[in-house]
């Protein structure tokens, strides 16, 4: 069973149970069926109350049923909600924590509502490339409004039960508790109260109305549409399912939000998302880590460097309320990293998105110090200096001289050897990559980089505090570059050939940007910094003297342009501007170059820009999930989406891949591999990729 049932005096009390939201699950439904059955049947109950056991009243779906049979069998929650509204005696739902989603809806077709404050109340449905399913979109603007409910199911943000209380003729609580604490008791006085009332009060009864009904729905349109730019289907559909309810019957308008409905499970984007949806959940899980592993108290962070990279790094702990130590070798260096936290954090105090005094509360969080022995209290260390092997030697020899035992000892490396870090100290087992993304207080993705010798208590400790500073943290093993720039790398080379075959960095980088990323290529070398690409080419030329590039980008270094900071890169830049201006420069150096190799231009289509760059993506994420330095495909995506601007609304490069098809990709890599200016080589397909087409398999 997976709903509590109960009786107190002539109140029946259904309670579901279902950690931790109570997902409404085929058992909590049947269970919720069955103790309705139970109280109507028992003469001595009068009235029902439903809640929801622990810290939700319910939070919608189960999401372990995504997908499964069990979500589409009987009792379906329509079904469920059509119980409630044909019992003879009054059902009252009592609302607390969390109402989201179907939680809503099943609170929507009770009789009555009684709502703790605090309660978080949503239709995220959106976030998912749906509508509501279960009446939400017909009901919840009888009761609040057709604008507050159209705000709430096109934004899928949850509202406070106390905001929503004071909307203006709402009807959705009949009453607000004093607290969650005295809820049930206060809904079971309330239930006794409405013993014997006929008819019993319904929701679809209730008007649907707006005043200036057609000016309202052609504005929320064009506002949407200018919103997603038409990549979202749902959005525009939740707007026709509630406008529906303003000129439908109730029974017409929910038969047509449950076309609506069915219709968008089956489109690529809603596919994308609710993949994303899993797939957030699931990078946060290590397979050999159980989740009762004890964790590592981290109440203290200490920083190294006080530049770009740490100040952000910095800023995450200081957001959550942890106190933060900052080293550098120079007075003057920790004023200007300190210095340039207060504008960003005065920068946010000013767009009303921080308070003064919150302000003043993060940086009373951040300490300084010259001193390496100042730190050994700490109870996490970040570097993040130099990309330079011999520079972290010294870093971690100094750190595994002064830190306390049982300090977590991590690396803001974005390439280098994590185990050879590691064995710079006497205690490997305490070390761990925390790489933060640029701007790293923005960045949503952490890559957790975990050694060969890194403690479960260290993963499970530091994927903790990760979602504690509000991080997506993805787990990677060791290998040059890790799992996002390892990739990038084959994306960024595939870029450079498709400028010596013929094309411009705008005419790439609108290719891409068309497909849904957020900055293509080129614009992207330049915001990061054509340098950092250069040093690494460098090192390949090294290491890996066989590998293929296009020698424009080492080119466009020598001529001293390294993006933006340097006012030109691929693009030319206005002093105190991101507008990327095409550059005469940049156009004459590309056409003496393939002049030199004797390069005839030819004409190459978007698709091909797109696919050559999606497509190495892919193909070396095969070799990543191969190697085992990703534990799944979708971690891969979640690392793409958060990370590199991937389109959230294509689910990332393998679900994407999956989507187009994998032998369709497989024949397009063999195209590419006869190109004589690329490098077929790389164009062999990766093994896993090659058996997954061999079985008719999918990544995801």
């Amino acid at each position: 069973m997976s709903a509590d049932y109960a009786v107190h005096g002539d109140v029946a009390v259904i309670s579901m149970n279902n950690p931790p939201v109570n997902g409404l699950g085929l058992a909590t439904r049947q269970a919720i069926v069955e103790g309705l059955q139970q109280a109507k049947n028992d003469a001595a109950v009068k009235a029902i109350v439903i809640t929801g056991a622990g810290k939700a009243f319910s939070g919608g779906a189960d999401i372990k049923e995504f997908g499964s049979p069990k979500a589409l069998q009987e009792p379906h929650l329509l079904s469920v909600i059509s119980a409630i509204e044909n019992c003879p005696k009054p059902v009252v739902a009592a609302v607390h924590s969390v109402a989201m989603g179907g939680g809503l809806e099943l609170a929507l077709g009770c009789h009555y509502r009684v709502a703790a404050p605090g309660c978080d109340v949503a239709l995220p449905e959106v976030k998912l490339g749906l509508i509501p399913g279960a009446g939400g979109t017909q009901r919840l603007p009888r009761v609040i409004g057709v604008e507050a409910a159209l705000n709430m199911i096109v934004s899928g943000e949850p509202v406070k039960s106390e905001m929503l209380a004071m909307l203006p003729g709402q009807t959705l609580f009949d009453l607000m508790s004093a607290s969650k604490d005295s809820l049930l008791q206060e809904a079971i006085a309330f239930a006794q109260g409405v013993v014997g009332t006929t008819p019993l009060p319904l929701v679809r009864n209730l008007p649907c109305k707006h005043p200036n009904a057609d000016a309202f729905f052609k504005f929320s349109h064009n506002m949407v549409n200018g919103m997603t730019k038409g990549k979202y289907p749902a959005p525009p559909k939740c707007i026709e399912a509630v406008q529906n309810a303003t000129k439908m019957k109730f029974d017409q308008g929910m038969a047509a939000e449950r076309e609506i409905f069915t219709n968008l499970m089956w489109t690529p984007e809603c596919r994308a998302l609710r993949h994303l949806f899993v797939a957030q959940r699931a990078a946060s899980k290590i397979d050999d880590v159980p989740s009762d592993t004890p964790q590592r108290e981290i109440k203290s962070v200490a920083v190294i460097g006080a530049g770009t990279m740490g100040g952000g790094i910095s800023m995450n702990f200081l957001n959550a309320g942890i106190p933060v130590k900052m080293l550098e070798m120079k007075q003057e260096a920790l004023d200007k990293g300190v210095g340039i936290m207060r504008s960003n954090y005065e920068a946010q105090v000013k767009k009303g998105k921080l308070k003064e005094d919150k302000y003043k509360e993060r940086m009373g969080l951040l300490s300084t110090t010259l001193n390496y022995e100042d730190l050994k209290d700490a109870d996490l260390v970040i570097e993040a200096v130099f990309e330079e092997i011999g520079v972290k030697e010294q870093v971690f020899k100094q750190l595994d001289a002064v830190m306390k035992p049982g300090a977590i000892l991590a690396s803001n490396t974005s390439t280098l050897d994590v185990n050879a870090i590691a064995h710079f100290t006497q205690r490997p087992q305490d070390v761990v990559g925390l790489h933060f993304f640029s701007p790293a207080n923005v960045m949503k993705l952490l890559e957790v980089v975990r050694g060969a010798d890194t403690a479960k208590d260290v993963m499970a400790s530091v994927m903790s505090v990760a979602k504690k500073i509000k991080k997506t943290a993805v787990v990677s093993g060791v290998c040059d570059g890790f799992i996002g720039n390892r990739m990038i790398e084959q994306y960024s080379r595939q870029a450079g050939f498709l400028i010596e075959e013929g094309c411009t960095p705008q005419q790439v980088d609108k290719a891409v940007e068309k497909f849904g990323f957020a900055m293509g290529p080129f614009r992207m070398g330049d915001l990061a910094g054509n340098d950092i690409g250069w040093a690494i080419r460098k090192r390949r030329y090294q290491e890996k003297p066989d590998m293929k590039y296009s020698k424009t980008a080492d080119l466009l270094c020598e001529m001293g342009r390294f993006g933006q900071k340097a006012g030109k890169g691929w693009y030319d830049y206005q002093a105190g501007k991101r507008d990327a201006i095409p550059s005469k420069e940049v156009e004459d150096m590309i056409a003496n170059h393939r002049q030199s190799l004797g390069i005839s231009v030819r004409k190459i289509s978007d698709d091909e820009i797109v696919q050559r760059l999606v497509f190495s993506l892919v193909n070396e994420a095969a070799h990543i999930l191969e190697e085992g330095i990703a534990a799944r495909a979708s971690d891969i995506d979640m690392v793409y989406i958060t990370g590199y601007g991937f389109p959230v609304y294509r689910g990332g490069p393998m679900m994407y891949a999956d989507q187009f098809g994998l032998f369709n990709m497989l024949q397009a890599m063999q195209r590419f591999s006869q190109n004589p200016h690329d490098d077929a080589s790389f164009w062999q397909p990766a093994p896993l990729l090659a058996r997954l087409v061999a079985e008719g398999k999918t990544f995801n």
